[in-house]
């Protein structure tokens, strides 16, 4: 992409980062990317992250992708809430003004069914300057921004995973005149239980139900 593609995709992560008073926003293609993305950040291979047995499947798939084991359990949630013991969260059912946890990697969803409705794209975002500048990168092949293909040195792993211009350039006209504040997102109907899919059998299940407060 030219300067002037980046301008607009840089555009609207302020935006978003001015909306929802975050420090960083960087854009990524979807949700489900931004949550493997801060999963890779953090760290969390061979290690259990307990999440709600009612999520959306891609979760899960995350976090097996990023080399980590989903553990399972009745936590109660709306809108947003944590992975196991990191500091990602998933707030793909919430997009509203000052929303932002301090010390969190939040990700964002701009799918057709959530509040601004691109149709496809995330967001991540942080108050680390380093993780911003990471996923800066890791989005988008390890390469530098700005800097042509034939330029540049490849020193670190990436992913095709950044968000298009015209996408950002939809999501900056959805910006204008947004409301400030917007309820949670409910799914209706829930989402299904993912223990019950054979992908998912041998993964912890805790017992009981865990009430996650944000």
């Amino acid at each position: 992409m030219n300067e002037n593609s980046y301008e607009i995709v840089k555009m609207f992560e302020r935006s978003v980062a001015d909306y929802t008073g975050a420090p960083f926003a960087v854009s990524v293609d979807s949700c489900t990317n931004a949550l493997f993305l801060s999963l890779e950040y953090v760290g969390v291979r061979h290690e259990h992250v307990c999440i709600p047995k009612q999520t959306y499947l891609s979760v899960p798939q995350s976090i097996m992708r990023a080399g980590g084991e989903p553990v399972f359990a009745d936590i109660k949630w709306q809108g947003v809430y944590r992975l196991g013991e990191t500091n990602v969260y998933d707030a793909a059912k919430r997009f509203t003004s000052g929303m932002y946890l301090p010390g969190s990697l939040m990700c964002l969803s701009f799918h057709i069914k959530k509040h601004l409705k691109i149709g496809k794209g995330g967001m991540i975002l942080t108050d680390n300057k380093s993780a911003a500048n990471w996923f800066r990168r890791a989005r988008y092949e390890g390469r530098t921004e700005g800097v042509r293909y034939q330029d540049d040195d490849i020193d670190m792993m990436g992913w095709n995973m950044y968000m298009t211009p015209q996408q950002a350039s939809h999501g900056l006209a959805l910006m204008q005149n947004f409301p400030r504040n917007n309820p949670d997102i409910p799914e209706d109907p829930p989402y299904r239980d993912l223990t019950e899919f054979t992908l998912f059998k041998d993964c912890h299940v805790i017992d009981g139900t865990y009430n996650e407060d944000n």
